[in-house]
């Protein structure tokens, strides 16, 4: 049976760059399923796949030309109702009929406890060429883009209008149509440095013929990998300042990139490089250069789609772009300057935070009582923290944050040293936003720590408050995001603060009814749910996590000190047997009818009690003081000492007897016992 290589190319307009690696993953694996499901290879076959910004293709070798023959069976009526009186029913006569078989050529074959006629037959394979423009056009239609687009006077959709379909096997053209183009065996080169059509032969020359014919590189990882090698050579004794997901997206801008190297006035320098960066970055797809202590340089490097003897014009003409795009900053840097932070301030009462929760200066002024509140808490100025709150979000007025709204809290910064604020009052416009994203810094300095906390808080109370709760997938307010924010930096910084009191006094900063009741608990369930899953993601067990949360539920600040207490505990050779023992005192004390009073000495008639009331008097200061110096390894490893007396009394004590007084004390030691073990986290909780 014929194998050979299968290559097929579709032909557009420019494809969104952004989305280019997305969309050419898809179309590969499409078609090479569908090549694996009509068995024209074996599952596991190579393949690969070209992308630029004119076309996306597939290679896949050893594709047969004809699919194998398949084995086909058709069941039919049971045996018992095949025959009548030894004659042929008529639904045995209609089955053979439909197979187009006498019942002769029909075999029986044993289904469970029926026997039933079936009919096996071998069917031929079909051609390549008649199944495979179906694969492509379903491959195209499964293709995942948010819209489509018409052209022309067809019906056909596409993200971009199509312009060409190659189909090949081998040396062999496969006739057939897609989405409206005839396959032929001719492809398109550079728009500039190509002439004409370029004749693909056969499916293994696809990718030299456009190398070496047509100025394209068409695999997408090596044209990448050209790109990262010509900016680190044209960079040469500089740094480029690296961005993947930049170099990503001019990779797919260009079919055969060419690096230069172009410079600016170094009199832009004046402006925060943070703008000169993005300008460069955002607006021009540039690669800014940096010294070795990141100190951008007036210099960049552009990924140009044209090779040419003389690259001056295109050098030039990057330069005299970006000249302007830099001159915007330079004048919205100085514009900005003219008016201090604390004067926009009370421009905010405009800006609408949410139509519920009110304008950006209602918000201001509940974000300057939670930090302020907040630093007294954790001993730091409460009135820097109140200037930071009270300045945090004004820099959202200026024309530079109007241009580029990622630099919020950024130019806050700058904006508030020129204005000579404090360095602390500074350092949270911008630390405050942090944590952004997974694996972000958290804020440094005490004041900004107290902003961020009540910035994220603001967001979640008021969210909540007015039902806008995350569900499934769908989160527009990066509610969840704020929690993680607040939980890493109470973890994280250690603060020693209560969970429940940072929500309520969130809570009472917002005008009295304007927010559900019951807002608080759910908050506060809200971010122990997300603790649990961030705790999960470190590895620990469901079991390990509710053991800690059962008793430091709302201090999280040495939660994770915790869990690795419990963590070495568990491998003792005692913990099983205690954390047993601990269920069975929680079942008992459950039974408990009133208060339980202190331990009487004298009502402990036993000597297994007696034992056990001695070892509690020795182990409970030792815990208590690992506690409360953490120690928390230290103190479960000293539970150890309890399991024999624990285990001799529940061998030779009964606790519920009918003497009262007894019953009673005995229940006091237990609870007394419960205490002790439970300091560090409810092992009871543990497996047993």
């Amino acid at each position: 049976m014929m194998r050979a290589s299968v290559l097929i190319e579709i032909r557009s307009e420019e494809l969104p760059p952004k989305s280019l690696q997305k969309l050419s993953s898809a179309f590969a694996e499409h078609l090479l399923g569908s090549l694996v499901a009509q068995g024209y290879v074996e599952a596991g076959s190579p393949m690969r796949q070209f992308a630029t910004p004119r076309r996306l293709a597939v290679w896949v070798p050893q594709v047969l030309a004809v699919q194998p023959p398949r084995q086909i069976e058709r069941k039919g009526p049971a045996q018992a109702a095949g025959l009548k009186d030894g004659q042929p029913s008529p639904a045995l006569l209609g089955f053979a009929r439909s197979c187009g078989v006498t019942i002769d050529q029909l075999e029986i074959r044993q289904d469970g406890k029926q026997a039933h006629y079936v009919f096996r037959s071998t069917e031929a394979g079909v051609p390549l060429a008649v199944q495979l423009p179906a694969m492509v056009a379903e491959a195209l239609s499964r293709l995942p883009t948010a819209k489509r687009m018409r052209w022309g006077n067809g019906e056909v959709e596409f993200v971009r209008p199509l312009h060409g379909l190659l189909m090949l096997h081998g040396d062999q053209l496969l006739s057939g149509s897609v989405m409206g183009l005839d396959s032929a065996n001719t492809t398109l080169g550079h728009r500039f440095m190509s002439t004409g059509e370029l004749c693909i032969t056969h499916a293994d020359d696809y990718e030299n013929i456009l190398l070496q014919q047509g100025w394209v590189e068409a695999d997408f990882i090596r044209r990448r990998e050209d790109i990262r090698a010509q900016l680190s050579a044209q960079a040469k004794a500089d740094h480029v300042l690296w961005d993947e997901a930049l170099l990503d997206e001019v990779t797919a801008l260009v079919e055969f990139p060419v690096v230069y190297r172009g410079k600016f006035s170094a009199d832009f320098l004046a402006v925060p490089q943070e703008c000169l960066i993005l300008s460069m970055k955002q607006h021009q797809k540039y690669f800014p250069l940096v010294d070795e202590q990141d100190c951008l340089l007036p210099g960049f490097l552009v990924v140009s789609n044209l090779k040419t003897a003389d690259p001056g014009h295109i050098i030039h003409g990057n330069e005299r772009v970006l000249r302007a795009r830099l001159s915007d900053a330079q004048f919205f840097f100085e514009q900005d300057r003219k008016q201090r932070l604390d004067a926009r301030v009370p421009k905010l009462a405009q800006v609408v935070y949410h139509n519920k929760l009110g304008s950006q200066l209602e918000r201001v002024e509940r974000l300057v009582g939670s930090a302020s509140a907040l630093a007294h808490t954790l001993g730091a100025d409460s009135a820097l923290a109140a200037r930071a709150a009270y300045l945090a979000k004004a820099d959202l007025l200026t024309d530079m944050v109007g241009e580029f709204p990622e630099l919020q809290g950024v130019m806050g910064r700058y904006y508030a040293q020129y204005d000579g604020e404090a360095p602390e009052v500074a350092e949270a416009m911008s630390s405050h936003y942090l944590p952004r994203f997974a694996g972000d810094s958290l804020p440094a300095e005490t004041v900004s720590l107290c902003v961020a906390l009540a910035d994220k808080l603001d967001t979640l109370v008021g969210m909540f408050g007015i039902g806008q709760i995350p569900t499934g997938d769908k989160d527009p307010f990066g509610l969840r995001r704020a929690a993680l924010g607040v939980l890493r930096i109470v973890i994280e910084r250690h603060l020693p603060v209560s969970l429940s009191g940072l929500i309520a006094t969130t809570y009472s900063t917002f005008p009295a009814g304007l927010l559900d009741g019951e807002t608080p608990t759910l908050v506060h369930g809200f971010l122990l749910d997300r603790l649990r899953n961030v705790l999960k993601d470190q590895a620990y067990e469901a079991a390990e996590i509710e053991a800690v949360l059962a008793c430091q539920a709302d201090h999280v600040d040495d939660i994770l000190a915790r869990l690795v207490a419990i963590r070495a505990f568990r491998q003792l050779p005692e913990a099983p047997a205690l954390a047993a023992a601990n269920k069975r005192v929680a079942n008992l004390l459950k039974k408990a009818e009133t208060g339980l009073s202190v331990v009487e000495q004298k009502w402990l008639t036993e000597e297994a009690e007696q034992q056990l009331y001695a070892v509690l008097l020795t182990l409970h200061p030792i815990v208590s003081a690992h506690v409360s110096a953490k120690e928390y390894t230290a103190a479960l490893s000293a539970l150890a000492g309890v399991r024999q007396p624990v285990d001799a009394f529940f061998d030779g004590v009964m606790v519920m007897v009918d003497d009262l007084a007894v019953r009673a004390n005995r229940l006091a030691l237990l609870a007394r016992l419960r205490e002790l073990m439970n300091q560090v986290a409810d092992i009871g909780l543990l497996p047993g």
